[in-house]
């Protein structure tokens, strides 16, 4: 669908009345902005009516025009710099209050992630968590810290997990050497998706690792390597990203993991507990 949106466009440019000519004019020349309007907005940019708008977006064989806007911004969503991110946002953020709709965007994120997340998949990222000879995790830049939480409680019920941790793809190969059948690497990545992570997924699986990959759509390059894998939306508000459901999906992987192996994590933590008892790791001390 994200290769189609324009190309449709263009196919069907010679049947379209004169307004819908104006709206698919400007989606063409401008379809990064055109992806995060309204169909009001866009319809005052090229004076149209909102519903020649919403049925433009009926003429192209969408349901509505949110079929056809979330389709051109899956299309941009990978392409677009950090100050177009902050162009394309603006109109969102700024018109009203900042706290409600930046918190506002993260929920629906989390809504989405309900209702289509592949709990099939789900299950199988965590058998494979389950039986894998060792545990890999890769993701760089801003989806590093995903990869880092995952690392950090994976690493308490799990004997061998490695963190990958360079953003170089030389780096990265080097530290997944020794990486073959048996293991497992997850593979971390949103948009704009990082060449180094691509790279080191790809490694893997050719070294006869399996791959759980944690993207956002079946656009991601990550998405046709991975034997397995959940997708959660991001966001793009203002230059950061919103990783508030990918973070939300990782911890229904741990609790998951978790849960499995109940037994042993409970003997974990109770030796924990011990260990931060004896050494005051927590609560107050007069020495601070």
């Amino acid at each position: 669908m994200q290769k189609d949106v324009l190309h449709t466009i263009q196919e069907n440019m010679a049947d379209f009345s004169k307004g819908q000519k104006r709206i698919a004019a400007y989606i063409i020349s401008d379809y990064d902005k055109a992806a995060f309007m309204t169909a009001s907005r866009l319809g005052k940019l090229v004076d149209v009516s909102e519903s020649t708008v919403v049925r433009f977006a009926a003429a192209l064989g969408y349901d509505g025009y949110p079929a056809m806007q979330k389709a051109l911004q899956e299309m941009v969503r990978s392409k677009l710099t950090s100050i177009q991110r902050i162009q394309t946002s603006n109109d969102r953020l700024f018109s009203s209050d900042v706290v409600a709709s930046v918190l506002q965007m993260d929920m629906e994120k989390i809504r989405m992630a309900i209702d289509e997340v592949d709990r099939s998949a789900f299950t199988s990222v965590v058998d494979k968590l389950m039986g894998a000879r060792h545990i890999y995790i890769l993701g760089v830049r801003s989806s590093s810290f995903l990869a880092g939480y995952l690392h950090f409680y994976l690493h308490l019920i799990f004997d061998h997990v490695t963190l990958v941790t360079s953003n170089s793809a030389g780096d990265i190969l080097e530290s997944t050497l020794r990486i073959g059948p048996g293991d497992l690497l997850v593979g971390i990545s949103f948009p704009r998706y990082s060449k180094a992570t691509v790279k080191g997924v790809q490694f893997a699986r050719d070294r006869g690792a399996d791959v759980v990959a944690i993207t956002d759509s079946a656009m991601s390059p990550l998405y046709p390597m991975a034997s397995a894998v959940l997708m959660a939306h991001s966001d793009m508000i203002s230059f950061v990203d919103s990783l508030v459901a990918p973070f939300s999906l990782l911890n229904a992987v741990i609790v998951a993991a978790g849960h499995r192996k109940d037994a042993d994590i409970s003997q974990i933590f109770n030796r924990l507990e011990g260990i931060w008892d004896e050494y005051g790791v927590f609560g107050y001390s007069d020495e601070n």
